[in-house]
């Protein structure tokens, strides 16, 4: 058995470093939040106050007492684990993983919530790379439930262990990346899956509303029961290999990003935080917006969770070549 990890240190206070920590302090943990860029803190304690808003008064006073702020990496020295959730920078997660070595108890296990970057490059700026894992959470952390576990070429099974073990104990469900590979399993996945839908758009099959209605309510709703490759099985495999073997040709395969995608980019239409994207945005509609999916996600997550109590699960898969 081994040892929990009961401390936990989370750098960077930004909407996801603030959802990892409510996330942790709504299950009981003592989590530092720790942010040295000016005003960060401050912005940090009105988003937790919302990220915490929906809990009862003594809940959401005990879970906002055990969330303590601090400005330097100094305050990660007592953690058992210390999480990054910085930009998207590998300089700067190397730098901060650096600093954070000198500060730390040789034990201490890191875990970077990068989207998908190289672990194993960001593992290499210490001199514990057989205690570094990815740990990708997903917006709003402290609402979807899976977690991507990924290794670097070096990770322990011990550590993989404790902090799959932490992840549990915090409500989620991790999973295990095996291999460092660019964008893990989820965001290979939403990509390919985004590519296609720009690529329809660009060509004028449909509208952006009727591409998004065609996913949430036929796919989307399907998805939150079964993955794609269950889904598979149940529709037959024979079925998918006829469609694919004319499909695949014109699905579209390019390695660079649309030109609709760049355009919109180089014009600032950015999405929901500039006002303007696939659709037209206000501040109030964002925020708004964000609430009542935040809501609604916990309920949905909730809802699978206490429906799958019972359940028949799906058969085991067979053993991989992979597999050892």
């Amino acid at each position: 058995m081994t040892a929990s990890l009961s401390r936990v240190a989370i750098v960077g206070a930004g909407a996801m470093g603030c959802s990892i920590a409510a996330l942790f302090a709504r299950h009981g943990l003592d989590v530092t939040l720790i942010d040295p860029v000016a005003g960060a803190l401050d912005r940090a304690r009105s988003t937790l106050a919302m990220r915490l808003s929906d809990l009862p008064d003594a809940a959401r006073s005990e879970a906002s007492a055990r969330i303590a702020l601090a400005a330097e990496l100094q305050a990660a020295a007592s953690a058992a684990l210390v999480i990054e959730a910085v930009p998207e920078n590998l300089a700067l997660k190397q730098k901060i993983f650096a600093d954070l070595d000198a500060v730390c108890d040789p034990a201490t296990i890191f875990a970077t919530n990068t989207s998908g970057l190289s672990i194993t490059s960001i593992a290499q700026s210490t001199q514990r790379p057989d205690r570094f894992v990815g740990t990708h959470f997903f917006m709003p952390a402290d609402v979807i439930p899976l977690v991507e576990v990924v290794r670097n070429a070096a990770t322990s099974a011990g550590t993989v262990e404790r902090v799959m073990t932490l992840l549990r104990q915090g409500g989620k469900r991790p999973v295990l990346v095996k291999q460092d590979i660019p964008g893990f399993i989820a965001n290979r996945i939403q990509h390919a899956l985004a590519r296609e839908a720009m690529s329809l758009l660009e060509k004028g099959i449909a509208s952006a509303e009727d591409i998004d209605e065609v996913v949430k309510w036929s796919l989307g709703i399907r998805l939150a029961l079964s993955g794609p490759l269950e889904q598979r099985d149940l529709n037959g495999l024979d079925v998918h290999h006829a469609i694919a073997s004319y499909l695949y040709a014109d699905l579209d395969n390019r390695t660079t990003p649309s030109a609709l995608l760049t355009q919109k980019v180089a014009d600032g239409q950015l999405g929901a935080k500039t006002g303007e994207g696939f659709y037209r945005w206000s501040d109030a509609d964002r925020e708004a917006l964000l609430r009542q999916k935040s809501d609604d996600l916990r309920a949905l997550a909730a809802w699978l969770d206490s429906r799958a109590e019972g359940q028949p699960k799906p058969p085991a898969a067979p053993a991989s070549h992979t597999d050892s």
